[in-house]
């Protein structure tokens, strides 16, 4: 178990994150997802990841069913929201005014069936909203109840900072990999110095270090990664070389190459909690196998000697997507 935060929820040492459960990875099994999440919390995960505009709202009912006939209390629930979208799934903006922050929220708790959310998070930093108003809203549900702790999500240090001065933040939701090292320059030093934890999401650099990507993949209709700079061409070429290389240091140790990625991610720190993407019971059972997966300062070493900070190639989003984030800034 690892603590979000100086004071915030104890949650399991993985979490798992639900958004391709309902949206933005192509077209996913309802029945299968449910089953997915009962095995994780049978696993003993504690920690369900989502956002509002995930399937816009789906997410939210899929994990309400999913809960039924289960404690609440023992599941920590973190919800994004402020992502706004139509009918067909454009994204068009977010929205961090006070206004919103409690209207989303009301929305979220009826679509849960909840009266409060353990985690709550703007999915990106609002630039014609200071930091400091969005994160008061949601202080101002802090002390109704209706939420219990306060989160960013891919937030720049200093945007960190203002917020924490408003009120304490648990966690920022960065995405953190052995292919997207980016926070380690100014983020995470400031979090470390702030005592705020990182729910680390895309530890599998969207499947890429899975270990069951090919160049020949077929990408679905609906799967975001058609437009990933990462996933085309030969910046896709690239980065499966990166795994094949990875792949020998995991067998030696008797793991996959998703275990290797994971507890790569789970040794930088107590304080980083990875969120796994698993839609089917397979994955799942294979990313809590990195739990197993002790690696040495030589392990770790060996792993940066293939895969060095800043050998990917391409972006993690297109263009458009890589202008929205506070973090990249």
């Amino acid at each position: 178990m690892r603590t979000l935060g100086t004071d915030g929820p104890v949650v399991s040492d993985l979490g798992l994150g639900c958004m391709g459960m309902s949206d933005l990875y192509g077209p996913a099994d309802t029945s299968e997802s449910i089953a997915t999440i009962h095995a994780a919390l049978d696993a003993g995960i504690t920690l369900l990841d989502t956002g509002d505009f995930y399937g816009m709202g789906h997410n939210e009912l899929l994990i309400r069913q999913a809960l039924d006939g289960r404690s609440r209390d023992d599941v920590r629930i973190s919800v994004k929201f402020g992502a706004q979208r139509d009918y067909d799934g454009n994204w068009l903006g977010f929205d961090g005014r006070p206004a919103a922050v409690k209207t989303s929220l009301a929305y979220t708790l009826r679509r849960l069936g909840t009266d409060h959310v353990d985690v709550y998070r703007i999915a990106r930093v609002d630039p014609a909203v200071p930091i400091e108003e969005t994160v008061g809203a949601i202080a101002e549900e802090v002390a109704k109840g209706h939420v219990r702790h306060v989160g960013l999500s891919e937030a720049g240090a200093e945007t960190i900072r203002r917020a924490h001065a408003v009120h304490p933040i648990a966690d920022v939701q960065l995405e953190y990999s052995l292919l997207s090292r980016g926070i380690e320059r100014d983020i995470l030093p400031a979090c470390r110095e702030l005592g705020v934890s990182v729910t680390a999401y895309g530890v599998l650099s969207r499947g890429l270090l899975s270990g069951h990507w090919s160049k020949d993949r077929e990408v679905t209709a609906g799967d975001f990664r058609a437009a990933s700079p990462r996933f085309s061409g030969d910046n896709l070429a690239h980065n499966l070389a990166l795994v094949e290389a990875l792949r020998g240091l995991a067998e030696a140790k008797g793991a996959t190459v998703a275990q290797l990625a994971i507890a790569w991610v789970l040794a930088q720190g107590e304080e980083i909690v990875p969120l796994v993407g698993a839609r089917r019971r397979e994955r799942l059972a294979e990313a809590l196998g990195a739990l197993d997966v002790s690696l040495s300062a030589e392990d770790l070493a060996a792993i940066e000697a293939v895969v060095p900070e800043g050998a990917a190639a391409g972006s993690r989003y297109a263009e458009a997507q890589m202008s929205m984030l506070d973090s990249e800034r």
